[in-house]
């Protein structure tokens, strides 16, 4: 089918994850538990991170805008696979499947370089204890965050566009649970070669690169605590970089499991595993990562729940 007026008339049909009938209600309601618990969790880290003072600095100000890509990147995919599967309705627009390519890429590749980020500010603190306020100054934390956003949504905006360009032959059966760009290319008549370029050559940016960041960054943090080796030195680093490090693993390892991994005979459906992984699973523990680890948070939290109960009736 010609990729011009015409686009908008035909569907993809997301098969979806690969549940027998009668298990569809059981995991409906574990999706929606763990959709809901995500939602809440990161807008209570954000709505803790607001209202207490203490919690102003820069490492909460990026951890805010984590909690706020985590809620965003699930709402992407979770909320149109709980539709699909209640109403065990299988399409989905051409324009919603764009949409959710576009949004997809932007909020992942957010993930990425917000995590690289608090990976800088982790070093500073650890390795520049007494230079920390002048070096994660405001204005640093605010540029820091902004060139994340438009880095990220030029990437979206350049594969999106580069989509949109490519052509697909009617109603197409997409064997995924959302509108996967990888997925899509390979059901397209039309020549790819530039889109998977693109797709290679950006992803290195986007993603290896702020990978290899974090890992330089953890790595003059394990030498400056190599330097004078203590107890206390190593607790204090732990408390400070462990959440931090735990959600970069949790990130990293479903993407370095799908990309870098061989593939085998069932890789559509290990592919779909891992993306239930990292849209639904991993969003949903970094809020509990991040205050059942934290005494900061656990502290801001136990002080407005007393403002709660004991408010005055």
């Amino acid at each position: 089918m010609k990729k011009d007026n015409q686009s908008s008339m035909f569907e993809f049909l997301l098969l979806g994850l690969p549940i027998l009938p009668e298990q569809r209600g059981i995991y409906f309601a574990l999706f929606l538990g763990m959709y809901l618990t995500t939602v809440l969790g990161n807008l209570l880290i954000i709505l803790l991170i607001r209202l207490d003072s203490r919690l102003h600095t820069p490492m909460y100000f990026f951890l805010s805008h984590l909690a706020l890509t985590d809620v965003s990147f699930s709402s992407v995919t979770a909320p149109k696979m709980l539709f699909n599967m209640q109403t065990q309705s299988q399409s989905i627009s051409y324009a919603g499947c764009v949409s959710q390519v576009y949004f997809f890429l932007m909020l992942g590749c957010l993930d990425s370089l917000l995590l690289t980020s608090m990976a800088y500010d982790r070093y500073v603190a650890i390795c520049h204890p007494l230079h920390y306020t002048t070096m994660m100054s405001q204005n640093l934390c605010v540029l820091l965050v902004a060139v994340s956003w438009a880095l990220s949504s030029s990437n979206s905006l350049l594969h999106t566009l580069l989509l949109a360009r490519i052509s697909f032959c009617g109603d197409i059966l997409l064997p995924h649970f959302f509108c996967d760009l990888s997925t899509l290319l390979k059901l397209s008549n039309s020549d790819t070669t530039v889109n998977e370029l693109v797709i290679l050559t950006v992803g290195v940016v986007v993603i290896t690169v702020p990978f290899i960041c974090i890992l330089v960054s953890y790595g003059r943090i394990g030498a400056t605590i190599l330097k004078a080796p203590s107890i206390k030195g190593i607790c204090k680093a732990l408390s400070t970089c462990g959440s931090h490090l735990l959600v970069v693993s949790l990130y990293y390892g479903p993407i370095i499991g799908l990309y870098f991994l061989p593939a085998s005979g069932n890789s559509n459906e290990k592919d779909m595993i891992v993306a239930v992984l990292y849209t639904l699973v991993t969003p949903m523990l970094n809020p509990f990562i991040y205050s059942l680890r934290n005494r900061d948070m656990k502290g801001s939290l136990g002080k407005i729940l007393s403002k709660v109960i004991f408010l005055p009736r």
